[in-house]
């Protein structure tokens, strides 16, 4: 299952889990947390686009912050052949003295911090031992905390796992505060025409 993997994936990445699957998650919480990060219920179908830009000053007092640019893409949806909602996600990033664009995608859960009890995140993962991230709530829900230990990256959205990096958290890329944005921000992150039409025609 998509879910199972993505558990495994991020168990894999270092973030510590508690309550793992979304069976012992409470619903209730889980569903106040999406309309968090959606803005409001998700429905059928829904997009949550966080985008950071580091700027010259942020650098100079992290020398040691390999990535310069970071956006990530949230989404939330109900296939049709299924009634659950599923979770994914693709992260974008440039690096500070590499060129080139970085992107990751997978699945995603909600799960219970072993040190945050009272709080749900969403726990991202990559298959097949891909790593993967962690994602919390700013208080005032206008940014996002993202949690790195180590996720595959591709350059350019080459899926050959011959060309596969990975982002691994040094001394200051453990943590990344993004910013909500304009969904059409992300768009350069979807590579599925049908998709990145919807994406666009969004406000």
């Amino acid at each position: 299952m998509l879910a199972a993997a993505a558990v495994l994936a991020i168990s894999a990445a270092g973030i510590t889990l508690g309550h793992a699957e979304e069976d012992g998650i409470d619903k209730a919480k889980a569903a106040a947390f999406d309309v968090r990060m959606f803005t409001k219920p998700p429905g059928k179908k829904a997009y949550a686009c966080f985008v950071r830009r580091y700027d010259p000053d942020h650098l100079a007092r992290h020398p040691l912050q390999k990535v310069n640019a970071m956006k990530l893409l949230v989404t939330a949806e109900i296939l049709p052949e299924e009634k659950n909602t599923n979770y994914s996600f693709r992260l974008g990033l440039k690096y500070r003295h590499r060129t080139g664009d970085f992107d990751s995608s997978g699945t995603c859960n909600h799960f219970v911090p072993e040190d945050r009890i009272h709080e749900i995140h969403l726990g991202c993962g990559v298959d097949c031992d891909g790593g993967g991230i962690g994602v919390a709530m700013s208080k005032d829900d206008k940014s996002v905390v993202v949690r790195v230990e180590r996720v595959r990256i591709w350059q350019n959205s080459k899926p050959d796992e011959e060309l596969s990096d990975a982002l691994v958290a040094g001394a200051d890329d453990k943590v990344f505060r993004l910013d909500r944005a304009d969904i059409r921000e992300c768009a350069a992150l979807v590579t599925d025409r049908k998709e990145l039409a919807e994406i666009r025609r969004k406000r």
